[in-house]
């Protein structure tokens, strides 16, 4: 997805309501409140607004809050099922998508509570039911996390 896209907001936007109709993810693992500039078979932007409330942030670390590097790839997760679902014209809501590899992960900067988290996704490749994508999650233009990864969409 071209850089232009992302910024001049070219693609559709869904809010929380429709997400949940089409990802099966539910509270306390919904970890994307909106996905953004939708681009049928190229890229989103998802959003995840980090507050205090998150219960990972109970013990993980209560003196010094930090959001677990592996749920912001599952919110790069949860935005690519989103794209995946727009991609095929609804076909995929509700079905499963299922992580096959991670791959080149790497966690620059801390999340933390008050922290809008961007996730930008990019489809790769995609053949049957296996998709593969990179993700890059941006709070304040700066990149804090990034990742390759491939899933696997299948029936509930």
């Amino acid at each position: 997805m071209s850089e232009e896209a992302v910024t001049t907001g070219e693609g559709r936007s869904v809010g929380i309501l429709e997400i949940k109709e089409m990802i099966p993810h539910r509270y306390p693992f919904l970890l994307i409140d909106r996905v953004d500039n939708i681009i049928k078979d190229e890229g989103a932007v998802g959003l995840k607004n980090v507050t205090i409330n998150e219960p990972f942030f109970e013990g993980h670390f209560p003196r010094q809050p930090v959001m677990p590097g592996v749920l912001i790839v599952e919110a790069m997760a949860q935005t690519a099922a989103v794209l995946v679902v727009e991609t095929l014209d609804g076909e995929a809501a509700g079905k499963l998508v299922y992580f096959m590899t991670v791959d080149e992960a790497r966690f620059r900067k801390p999340v933390t509570p008050g922290d809008q988290l961007k996730i930008h996704v990019t489809k790769t490749r995609s053949r049957g039911a296996v998709w593969k994508f990179e993700g890059k999650a941006m709070v304040d233009g700066k990149l804090v996390a990034e990742a390759k990864f491939a899933a696997m969409i299948m029936d509930d």
